[in-house]
């Protein structure tokens, strides 16, 4: 009677801009007898091109990126790929880009903190089909999918205002009036039950809603 063919192994293409992270990464996925490195990349568009010219079974990719970050990479490849899995790495537990990522068909997230744990029974079970996010991102999401998104417009004034410009001069960045500018800043206080707009600031920052 003969033996079964050995299963396929998982091929699982590596997306990060930190070389090291990269080569940890790829060195940990090529040590495992079920699973080879497809490929490799640095930033999300580089991503979104490895994944054209061969299609691995899994993607491991950091949310924030240059050039093009791993969200809208992400969104890139599944508008193309319907049925790509594709895990997101984060440093951070900040729910704004994670929400953007389940929204857009993540089938799972790391905690760049748990890698060394989680990393290799996080590839094998969303490529089983399984989704994988971890119990302090989860937490974090129920914390806020009661309130709502901010709007662009409100994103972009809160973004002067973390760079310390007064409402004046964000009225004159954006060619709208003072009054309209407090009135978006009024709306995004409510939004994220700021007390004043430093606060706003730092939830905003925490939760990946703006970046410095």
């Amino acid at each position: 009677m003969q033996d079964s063919p050995a299963p396929r192994p998982i091929s699982v293409l590596v997306v990060d801009d930190h070389p090291l992270m990269r080569a940890g990464l790829v060195e940990a996925i090529a040590s495992q007898p079920d699973m080879r490195v497809a490929g490799e990349a640095g930033n999300g568009r580089e991503a979104v091109q490895q994944f054209r010219a061969c299609p691995p079974d899994v993607t491991v990719m950091d949310i924030a990126m240059p050039e093009q970050c791993g969200v809208s990479a992400l969104l890139e490849i599944r508008r193309e790929f319907p049925q790509a899995r594709v895990v997101m790495l984060t440093t951070y537990k900040g729910d704004a880009q994670i929400l953007r990522a389940v929204q857009g068909g993540a089938a799972g997230f790391l905690l760049k903190s748990t890698l060394r744990k989680e990393l290799l029974d996080t590839i094998r079970a969303v490529h089983a089909g399984a989704r994988r996010i971890p119990p302090e991102v989860a937490m974090e999401l129920a914390q806020h999918m009661g309130q709502g998104p901010l709007s662009p417009r409100e994103v972009e004034v809160l973004g002067y205002a973390a760079t310390g410009h007064s409402n004046k001069r964000i009225a004159a960045q954006l060619a709208i009036s003072e009054e309209t500018v407090k009135a978006h800043m009024k709306n995004v206080l409510a939004k994220l039950m700021a007390n004043d707009r430093t606060h706003a600031v730092t939830i905003a920052l925490k939760r990946g809603i703006i970046a410095l």
